[in-house]
């Protein structure tokens, strides 16, 4: 294996470019040398800022390129597989943007493909890089709260949805688009396995869409029971507008833990008025900026040292049947047992 791990980036968007600008420049021992997208006008918008000597509309011509080694897949949830096999035949690592596929099925078979071609498989959970959630997880482990009793987390997001996102058998709505990471960041820090959940939701903001997609829904609230009796509750929202918002809740037996908060800076500004005035934290990207630079490194790393991604497979397998168990409990108004 070269000691430069030169890396393909496979969706040039908004979400792509993240780790594009990443590999172009703050990763140590990569190299962001090709980009791939369809789309002819994004590919091109990138290309400008990152500059890389291959260029590719189809991502099989661009596995095709022996100087690729890995590849990054940040593309439309439905696409995940598809490009995932490939990458694992023409032996490329792989780093996946979440969630990980559409369904189990479909993990399983990335995962397979992975571990028959003997090349890594990471999935973008980055919140478990991020420092205040590491904080978190070394003070859960340390006891000093007692035993955890329940998590909660939510996830907001300010933007509009895709028209693609509309369509939830595409991407399975905001229990997959933004839950992924909280179901990831309980049963990171529970430490146990989901047996049961119960979602109900509906679409309050975007309600020209309710005739043409009637399944569509933008506010989730879900609860959710551990097999060692721990409980949680998850809360999403796309299109929230008002900023982006993580934050996460860790309640034990003799104390708790607070991570995140929706200001963007640490400064409040009082106006003749009689107005208190704090900036609202406006992007995941900024939020969570170094955490997205430490998952990319640790993929690099994890490729040269030859060891096991910190988010695994079946990580991203294990967020993807509770997305599923979610949407079920949605549609169907139940409550869902989820099979281990």
């Amino acid at each position: 294996m070269t000691e430069r791990i030169r890396i393909c980036l496979i969706g040039t968007g908004r979400a792509g470019m993240i780790h594009g600008r990443n590999f172009a420049g703050r990763i140590k021992n990569a190299e962001l040398i090709a980009l791939c997208d369809p789309s002819k006008e994004s590919l091109e918008t990138a290309q400008k800022e990152v500059d890389c000597p291959y260029l590719y509309q189809d991502y099989h011509e661009a596995l095709q390129n022996p100087a690729i080694d890995a590849v990054v897949i940040v593309t439309p949830t439905v696409y995940h597989k598809e490009i995932a096999l490939a990458a694992a035949a023409a032996k490329k690592h792989i780093f996946c943007e979440k969630p990980l596929a559409m369904d189990e099925s479909e993990c399983l078979a990335m995962i397979q493909a992975a571990e028959e071609n003997h090349v890594k498989l990471q999935v973008g959970f980055m919140r478990r890089f991020d420092a205040s959630f590491q904080e978190a997880k070394k003070v859960v482990d340390s006891g000093v709260i007692g035993d955890v009793v329940m998590v909660k987390s939510l996830t907001h997001g300010p933007s509009e949805p895709k028209p693609w996102m509309f369509d939830i058998h595409k991407s399975n709505g905001p229990i997959g688009e933004v839950n992924s990471h909280d179901f990831d960041t309980l049963r990171w820090l529970t430490g146990s396995e989901v047996t049961s959940i119960y979602a109900s939701g509906g679409n309050y903001r975007s309600p020209e869409v309710r005739n043409d997609f009637p399944d569509y829904y933008d506010t989730v609230a879900m609860n959710l029971r551990f097999e060692d009796g721990k409980l949680g509750l998850i809360d999403g929202a796309q299109y929230v507008q008002y900023g982006y918002d993580a934050r996460t809740e860790i309640l034990g037996t003799k104390g708790s833990i607070l991570v995140g908060d929706q200001g963007k800076h640490n400064i409040v500004v009082a106006t003749s008025n009689q107005q208190l005035i704090r900036p609202t934290m406006h992007s995941w990207m900024y939020l969570f900026r170094e955490a997205y630079i430490a998952e990319d490194q640790a993929f690099v790393d994890c490729i040269l040292k030859d060891t096991a991604p910190q988010c695994t497979g079946h990580d991203g397998l294990m967020a993807v049947r509770l997305v599923n168990a979610g949407l079920t409990s949605l549609l169907e108004n139940r409550i869902v047992e989820v099979e281990r």
